[in-house]
Order: structure tokens, then sequence, then C-alpha cells
């Protein structure tokens, strides 16, 4: 796992107190048999999870907000089920702090995983991290939905309106709000995806790919996982691939002009969200809505 932008401290204001002094008595409590491992924490874009390394094979992940405590438990139940399904490595999970030390929320104990991310604008391979991608999706679609848990974002568009709305009303003078809202309101008039729900990962941002080479060698983070409408995993295509491959990417996945449009939406719709709420807390993710944003706007592939 590896991330090269710092970011503030604190993102929200309610985050408690997580410092390297805090893990070390989390972990020598709760799991003495790593408790006299080096432990560094690891820079990150990331903004609802704390992550630290442990030694040179684990790694430990904290949630930052209340709202993100419920992935801890998601992935311990899930990753071990979906890996044997997926054609990369994920994340595995190897044990699950409680509440202590006056750290409110459950924690894990992961094996690290190898890899780098992807510099956006600098991929030495976008058309085989393309076919990567689609085929990360294309085979977590597969794996059986029966009683997976509801993704947060595997929702219909509509239900992010208001959301979307409001965020183009903060960012007046930032960017193209008049063509931001007629991309929107078109995209409201898509049709909902038909047939069952699927799984989907929920959050291909940069910061959770990790490449190996030139090729895609892990995809971490799957705390937003689930089942629903899978269409929010298209957004790779905007905030991480050039535009030359993302026909690649497409066709990988099989998408429509409807679900390559809903994608499109989605990209826009959570970048447009991201860049007020993490504009002065963390500038690589702003930094990255803002790409998002510009390459949303300027693609003409519909």
């Amino acid at each position: 796992m590896c991330a090269a932008t710092r970011m503030h401290d604190r993102l929200y204001d309610d985050e408690p107190d997580i410092d390297s002094a805090l893990v070390r008595r989390l972990v020598a409590a709760q799991f003495p048999q790593w408790r006299g491992l080096p432990l560094e924490r690891v820079v990150s874009s990331g903004a609802d999870n704390a992550m630290f390394r442990l030694g040179p094979e684990l790694a430990v992940r904290l949630p930052r907000v209340g709202f993100a405590a419920d992935s801890i438990r998601r992935e311990r139940e899930w990753l071990p089920r979906l890996a044997p399904h997926l054609p990369l490595p994920i994340p595995v999970p190897l044990a699950h702090g409680r509440p202590a030390a006056g750290y409110p929320w459950e924690w894990s104990v992961l094996r690290w995983a190898k890899g780098v991310n992807p510099a956006v604008g600098a991929i030495a391979a976008p058309l085989q991290l393309a076919q990567d991608l689609a085929g990360f999706i294309s085979a977590l679609r597969t794996v059986d939905p029966a009683d997976g848990p509801p993704a947060q974002r595997g929702v219909p568009l509509r239900l992010r309106d208001a959301a979307t709305r409001a965020a183009i009303g903060r960012l007046h003078g930032a960017i193209d709000t008049a063509t931001a809202t007629a991309l929107w309101e078109k995209a409201l008039q898509l049709p909902d995806r038909a047939g069952r729900p699927v799984w989907m990962h929920g959050d291909l941002s940069p910061g959770n790919v990790l490449l190996g080479g030139r090729r895609l060698g892990s995809v971490i983070d799957f705390g937003a996982a689930g089942v629903g409408d899978p269409t929010v995993d298209l957004i790779a295509a905007w905030n991480l691939l050039p535009a030359t491959a993302r026909p690649v990417f497409r066709a990988g996945v099989a998408a429509d002009d409807v679900e390559w449009e809903r994608g499109r939406a989605w990209a826009l719709s959570i970048a447009l969200i991201q860049l007020p709420y993490y504009r002065t807390t963390n500038p690589a993710l702003a930094a990255n809505a803002r790409h998002v944003i510009r390459e949303v706007l300027a693609d003409r592939s519909l």
C-alpha cells in the first residue's frame, strides 16, 4: 500500500486523535505478538481511514470518522469470501481490534499490500491498466450477490441529486457550473439499471489502486463494497485513465451507452461533492476532483 501526497492531520470535527502512540498502545494490549515491530504512518490521500505500516508485512487500519466504522466489519466478513473469485490480490484481514485506549471504533490489522498508486497523467501502460481494471470489475460482478451487503453508492443517480446540486452551488467561479448542471440534469433522465444487484467495489479511486510494474497489482479499501447498481465502478475511466484508454476499458466491461453515461455522471457527482468538502483539508483528493471535473466536462464520447 502506498500513497505519496501528504494531507492535514485532521479532516473531521469529531475525528479522534490517531497517532503512532495510540496505535502502539492498541497493538501492544490486543496483539502483543506484534508489539515490538516498527510502526510508521502511511502518507495517504484517503479520507476515511488512518493507515500505519507495522513491520514489513502488516498494515493497521483505523477509521477516522463514525460513518466509516462499519467498513472494518464489512471487510473482515467479505474480503475472504470475495478473494477466491478475483484475478488480483485484495487485502487480507489478519486481526480484528476492539475499541480501547480512548479510540471508539473497531480497527484491523491486514497483510501489507505491495505496490504503488498510479500517477494520474503519467501512467506507463494505460491500455494495459484499462484492460486489467475491466477484468477486475467484470470478475467482481460475477460473484454471487446472495446475502451481500447493500452498497451505499449502488443506488439510482436521483438519490444524489440534492447533494450534487448543493455542491455545484458552492463551486460558482471555480468550475463551469452551467455545463456541469446541464450534464447532470441530462443524466437524471437516464433509465435506472434493470436486473438484479451485483457486487461492486464502490470506490475505484487512484488511491485504492496499486500497480506492480506496468500492470494492475492489487485493489484495496473495500469499505464501500457491496451489491447494487455497479455503474459507480466505471468512475475509474475519468479519475484515473486517460481518454485514449477509455474505449478499451469500456469494451472490457461491456458498457452500453446508458451505463457509460451513468458512470460518467457518477464520476462527476463524486468529484463535485468532494471538491468543496476537501478543498482545504485534503489537497490530493481535491486535486483529483478537479481533474475528474475537467475530464468529464471535456468528454465527447457520447
